[in-house]
């Protein structure tokens, strides 16, 4: 259950907004606080991985958020949207003007 392995205990003081995120984030990854900050820390003070490491954390929270909210349109679909509204406000621009 537990992995042994020898660490040294640290307390550290947490904003109340920082707490709940990071209790919500335990919650939500099935893991405990205590790893996330490791994993945290381990990040802050690694080599810089540069852009290909923050762009892979990237795709990952992309990854992890996909169907999130199902009831929006597609990226495309929202994009086509816009430009529809803005074409609409375009003509009744050049009707006025």
């Amino acid at each position: 259950m537990y992995t042994t392995y020898i660490a040294s205990r640290t307390q550290i003081y947490l904003h109340e907004h920082q707490e709940r995120r990071l209790k919500e984030r335990s919650r939500q990854l099935g893991r405990t606080k205590s790893a996330l900050i490791r994993e945290a820390i381990d990040a802050y003070l690694s080599p810089s991985g540069g852009e290909e490491e923050a762009l892979t954390r990237l795709h990952a929270a992309i990854e992890e958020a996909r169907g999130a909210a199902p009831d929006l349109p597609s990226g495309a679909d929202y994009v086509e949207e816009l430009r529809a509204a803005e074409a609409g406000r375009q003509r009744a621009h050049d009707r006025r003007g």
